[in-house]
């Protein structure tokens, strides 16, 4: 359905606030795709997002779900044990850290049920027997993968196309397995190289994503071979969005570097450098979502009191050129960019 999109630009599903029903239903109008990120929210929450986005637009958009991974039989005691520090800073304590399943099964009811076109799905694969039961309503299943060895085991499962991530993306890797032994779980593979890698084991449709944000970057992966390419960054200062106040202020001073990091929630995902990013990921331990419910509320603290320093501020590799304002002026600035990167190299293979 991407290649019947007016112009090929896709909001990415940013779980934990950033994608909002307004932006969604602001990047549809101006003849894009929106994703609401399932991640987090219980499946009552999530229903509230899908009513609330399709009381302000009419046209089809997305879902994203985290695919739950085994329970982490890692150490969390030491890392508890930095980050008290940092609690006691913010007068509160760290969180109880436990695994769970994100209400998954509950979450692909609620797709199944509302009849969502399109379902996307991030850190694994969904079964064989939940890819069957969103085609019977008809729902369009997208994997994300890191890998052409993912790109091979999303085909097998029936996956209708993938979202092929970059190194260079903000958030969280969708790596299937985290590899404790990488800083960023494992082997990594720059946007371009990943579609090309990607698209030599599958003849399934591609959607790019990470670190664009230039209407350039758009045509550079349609050209590429993408359908369509998936943006978060570029809309985490859209006048929609619901960034938190402070991320918003880190990101327009700019400034600092991007890494990842494991240290506030379990898994790596590259964020704004911070002093609990600089100084904790090293030793943080891989263990999803265990992790990110132990510092969700040194988290919470750190944004209350205006304080960048112990927030996950994620953002992708090019953040410090993202623009701001109106979601729909954002995606035209987009569009006429990659109509001008086209012309311009149109003419040079001439």
């Amino acid at each position: 359905m991407f290649e019947r999109l007016r112009f090929p630009v896709i909001v990415a599903p940013m779980a934990g606030g950033p994608t909002t029903p307004a932006l969604v239903s602001a990047v549809t109008a101006a003849g894009g795709f929106g994703f609401l990120g399932g991640g987090y929210l219980t499946a009552d929450a999530l229903g509230d997002l899908i009513a609330r986005t399709a009381e302000l637009t009419a046209e089809p958009f997305g879902v994203n779900l985290f695919l739950p991974g085994a329970p982490s039989v890692a150490d969390l005691s030491g890392h508890r044990e930095h980050l008290l520090a940092e609690a006691r800073r913010y007068g509160v304590e760290p969180g109880d850290a436990h695994w769970d399943d994100d209400a998954y099964p509950a979450k692909l009811d609620l797709v199944v049920e509302r009849r969502i076109p399109v379902v996307s799905f991030t850190f694994g694969l969904p079964s064989v027997d939940d890819v069957a039961r969103l085609h019977e309503v008809g729902s369009t299943v997208i994997v994300t993968v890191t890998s052409p060895e993912e790109a091979d085991l999303a085909t097998a499962i029936g996956a209708d196309a993938l979202c092929v991530q970059g190194f260079e993306a903000g958030g969280h890797r969708g790596i299937f397995a985290d590899d404790p032994a990488h800083p960023a779980g494992g082997e990594t593979y720059g946007l371009l190289a990943a579609l090309r890698l990607v698209s030599a084991v599958t003849d399934l449709p591609l959607i790019a994503t990470g670190g664009l944000v230039h209407g350039a970057d758009v045509a550079a992966v349609l050209v590429a071979g993408a359908v369509a390419a998936q943006l978060g960054t570029a809309f985490l200062r859209a006048d929609e969005a619901g960034t938190q106040p402070t991320q918003q202020r880190a990101l327009a001073e700019g400034g600092r570097k991007t890494a990842f990091t494991r240290a506030f929630t379990g898994r790596p995902a590259r964020g704004l450098v911070n002093r609990v990013l600089a100084e904790q990921s090293a030793d943080a331990p891989s263990a999803y979502p265990d992790v990110h419910h132990l510092t969700r509320p040194i988290r919470a603290a750190s944004a209350k009191a205006g304080d960048p320093e112990a927030m996950s501020m994620w953002a992708g590799q090019t953040y410090s050129l993202a623009g701001a304002g109106p979601a729909a002026e954002i995606f035209a600035k987009l569009e006429r960019e990659a109509r001008e990167a086209f012309s311009q190299a149109s003419k040079r293979l001439s």
